[in-house]
């Protein structure tokens, strides 16, 4: 039941001051889908009233049932007291205008590989046409090898995940989106589960937090699996395995696109002779490396 002292909160419009003023309060932290109150607490409130998540002014001076004022009550609670991030909340995750379901068995989809897949890695891809295999690594949510479908609708694609409980949130979404014939799911440890299989394009948002910024991670981001952030002292014990055995299994031609964070100096320091490109995206130039087959070959 709502806090009695709520009941003076009528209308959509108060009831999103209401959260504003609480979230500001709590100084909760904003990183999964949005980054600031305001943002939040309107897509928290639209989703437990069913309406449109685009759509709030129209919406702003209707007035609540108390069954639907219990409801966002119980929803603003949640996100508060437990600070656990909007899309575990509401069970959905939004990635390029592509909708897809989320617990607390993966992290919150968010990469800057996104546009890029959608954008058939161009420019870097020579020959997007003749892309006829497709690898996502570290699949979580499965949300890159969804988009990779798209981009790609030709294309064969393995998804791998270590976790056996991400993999059974990816099945859910690749069901959404109609892809179980298109994507095959491995269970292993990077390219473990994959021996002999070659692909022409190779995506990867691997685990890249550092050892420090694990330890000082805002609360919200504690509920994401541990497994999904966090590796090694200077976040890169993941990328140097890829690296190591990502030639053996790309085609002549091939890339490799990786996600590091905002780890480019690091990883500039423990690979000084890789020629690495680093594609200006948003979000900056040092969140995303490409390589190719030939240049890990070296």
């Amino acid at each position: 039941m709502p806090d009695p002292a709520c009941s003076s909160l009528v209308t959509v419009r108060d009831w999103l001051r209401y959260a504003i003023s609480r979230f500001n309060a709590a100084e909760l932290f904003f990183g999964h889908g949005s980054n600031n109150a305001f943002d939040e607490a309107a897509y928290l409130i639209l989703h437990t009233l069913h309406l449109p998540l685009d759509r709030l002014d129209p919406f702003l001076d209707a007035r609540l049932l108390p069954e639907e004022a219990e409801q966002i009550a119980r929803m603003l609670d949640r996100r508060v007291e437990e600070r656990l991030p909007a899309p575990y909340l509401t069970h959905e995750a939004w990635l390029q205008g592509y909708r897809f379901y989320v617990d607390e068995r993966v992290i919150v989809p968010r990469s800057f590989l996104a546009p890029m897949i959608l954008e058939q890695m161009q420019p870097w891809l020579t020959d997007p046409d003749n892309v006829l295999r497709t690898l996502d690594l570290c699949t979580g949510s499965g949300c890159l090898a969804v988009l990779l479908a798209e981009a790609f609708p030709d294309a064969e694609i393995d998804a791998v995940d270590l976790s056996p409980d991400a993999l059974q949130v990816a099945r859910r979404n690749f069901a959404d989106y109609g892809l179980e014939a298109q994507i095959t799911l491995h269970q292993g440890d990077l390219f473990a589960p994959l021996a002999g299989q070659t692909y022409d394009l190779i995506v990867s948002n691997p685990p890249y937090v550092n050892a420090d910024s694990v330890a000082s991670l805002p609360r919200e981001y504690r509920h994401e699996p541990a497994l999904a952030l966090g590796s090694g002292e200077d976040g890169l014990d993941a990328t140097r395995i890829i690296l190591r055995d990502a030639a053996r299994h790309l085609n002549p031609g091939g890339l490799l696109a990786v996600e590091i964070g905002h780890n480019r100096a690091a990883m500039e320091a423990a690979f000084p002779d890789l020629a690495l490109l680093w594609p200006e995206i948003e979000g900056g130039n040092d969140t995303v490396f490409i390589v190719s087959r030939e240049q890990l070959a070296q």
